[in-house]
């Protein structure tokens, strides 16, 4: 065989060779993403505008597959599938779900922390939760790129309670983190930790007699079933943050990277302008459907001031004291 011949070989076997890894570079990027919800829920909504402003904001093809329902688990699932780099690249989770790895982080949730909408709504824009969000970057490899929730929680229960004094011995279901229970239990009533999606059974069964949740929620799991009555306390306002994996981002090209982060920040503003619109419109159509009745609630004041306190230990305690003072002091 000529030098010619086997020259040309060669550089067709090389040609040959690269192809493969050259069109495995053009390759689009798939990014799943997951939600506990279904189509029509506030945080669902949320991830799809978030796919549209990357997509926007990116240029170039990408993948999205939205895992709907429970699919890929619960929250809790979601941001352990995120710290792990696996199955989960973002999804918006409970703050609760992030205490493993950094305190302070279900303190941006909790009981009592803020007045009303306008001065959660001033508290997120100042970015006054991002010490939390460094932390969790740090600690969790977990990034939250942006803030979504606005729904005001309630407590649903199969029992009447008017005031503090018949709220007494309430068994009611809460979110893991400790502040919760603390806060709950210095009111009087009977906190306890149950999976979400047990929630529904737990009150059936009489494990329990009540759960919290903003309309979204009671809508969506159906708590109006079990628990008809709305206790109007007005205990939190939620904040949900979308969660984007460190490791995959880190994977992926800057102008990519720069779109998720753009992106994240708006589709949460979006998300936190939907849901805070629609409570009050989901609450009057489900208790005009006859499904729940919501019950006046004539102690939130006195409820805050019993928790005061415990709010300021915790923080103490986290290290977020002087988030705590910021918020106050807005």
């Amino acid at each position: 065989m000529s030098v010619f011949i086997r020259t040309l070989l060669r550089g067709l076997t090389a040609i040959g060779l690269a192809l493969p890894v050259a069109v495995l570079a053009q390759a689009p990027v798939t990014l799943h993403g997951a939600v506990q919800f279904n189509d029509d829920h506030a945080f669902n909504r949320s991830l799809l505008k978030f796919e549209e402003l990357v997509k926007k904001y990116y240029g170039k093809p990408i993948n999205f597959v939205l895992h709907r329902n429970s699919e890929l688990g619960l929250e809790k699932d979601y941001f352990a599938y995120m710290n792990q780099g696996v199955s989960v690249d973002y999804a918006i989770v409970s703050p609760a779900h992030m205490s493993t790895f950094a305190k302070a982080a279900p303190f941006i949730d909790a009981p009592f922390l803020f007045r009303d909408l306008a001065h959660w709504n001033k508290v997120l824009d100042a970015d006054t939760l991002k010490p939390v969000a460094d932390e969790v970057a740090a600690k969790a490899d977990v990034m939250l790129i942006g803030y979504a929730g606005g729904g005001t929680r309630n407590i649903f229960s199969n029992k009447v309670a008017r005031n503090m004094a018949e709220l007494k011995g309430l068994k009611v279901r809460v979110q893991g983190a400790p502040i919760w229970s603390k806060t709950f239990a210095v009111t009087g009533m009977a906190p306890t930790v149950i999976a979400y999606n047990e929630v529904y059974n737990a009150i059936q069964n009489g494990v329990i007699n009540a759960g919290e949740n903003e309309a979204a929620g009671v809508e969506t799991m159906k708590f109006y079933e079990v628990g008809p009555n709305l206790l109007m306390t007005q205990h939190a306002i939620t904040i949900r943050p979308i969660a984007f994996s460190g490791k995959t981002f880190k994977k992926l090209p800057p102008d990519l990277q720069a779109a998720i982060l753009k992106a994240g920040k708006e589709a949460g503003t979006y998300g936190r302008q939907i849901e805070s619109s629609e409570d009050t419109a989901k609450l009057d159509a489900m208790e005009k459907a006859g499904r729940l009745k919501r019950i006046p609630f004539a102690d939130r004041d006195a409820m805050k001031k019993a928790v005061d306190p415990v709010m300021a230990e915790y923080a103490k305690e986290i290290g977020a004291e002087a988030i705590y003072a910021k918020i106050n002091g807005m």
